[in-house]
């Protein structure tokens, strides 16, 4: 499918999957579902990419880089709670990270986004599409993300890599993300010496995702 070319029509995609199966998707994509997740994480969200007309290759940005718009689909349970947090982007823990919010990656991948909500935990063909959202952070919103993604970076950029954990951070936080304890990436420590560590990413915590869906189905 191509990409969509406006925004309205991205919504309007979306719009046409709510209340079908992610199998009843995945099949008239021609795609296999899968028992589980536990060998095909992110298979959802690759179920709804294509369904979407997402283009392959954006993960240096938006998933629509045309329309400047991030999908991300969330678990939710019936009452349209997110079940965990959600994944935002890496975080660069060399000093290559950008010198103000607004011109980071977090920031690109934030700014506008399309949630689908993914209803259920049961087997992963078996899950509803909920409505999505098209949502932009208000100034509050953004404010939080800003102060949280500021006090972050400021860590590593000083190197202080051993004060950095899931504590911080009211809106975004920092988390491992190696595939295992043999994923590591080199830092500069506070007295400027390369060290390692393993990578971490930006989520939203789910406080603040329950927030922000709160608002859209009231």
């Amino acid at each position: 499918m191509d990409a969509p070319k406006t925004r309205e029509e991205l919504i309007a995609r979306a719009d046409a999957l709510a209340g079908r199966t992610v199998g009843q998707v995945a099949t008239r994509l021609g795609l296999e579902v899968p028992p589980d997740l536990r060998h095909h994480k992110g298979w959802v969200g690759h179920v709804i990419e294509k369904a979407l007309g997402a283009p392959a290759g954006s993960a240096a940005g938006p998933d629509f880089p045309g329309l400047r718009v991030e999908l991300k689909t969330i678990p939710v349970d019936a009452s349209a709670v997110p079940r965990e947090s959600t994944w935002v982007c890496w975080a660069p823990l060399d000093g290559s990270m950008a010198a103000a919010w607004r011109e980071s990656l977090a920031y690109s991948k934030l700014a506008a986004v399309l949630w689908v909500p993914i209803v259920g935990d049961g087997p992963p063909g078996d899950r509803f599409i909920g409505s999505a959202v098209a949502w932009s952070p208000d100034a509050d919103e953004e404010r939080a993300l800003r102060e949280d993604w500021e006090e972050i970076t400021e860590l590593i950029r000083d190197g202080r890599i051993d004060l950095l954990n899931a504590s911080l951070g009211t809106a975004l936080q920092l988390r491992p993300k190696g595939a295992n304890s043999r994923d590591v990436v080199r830092f500069l420590g506070p007295d400027g010496e390369w060290a390692e560590t393993g990578p971490r990413g930006f989520y939203l915590r789910r406080s603040f995702t329950t927030e922000v869906l709160n608002k859209a189905f009231g």
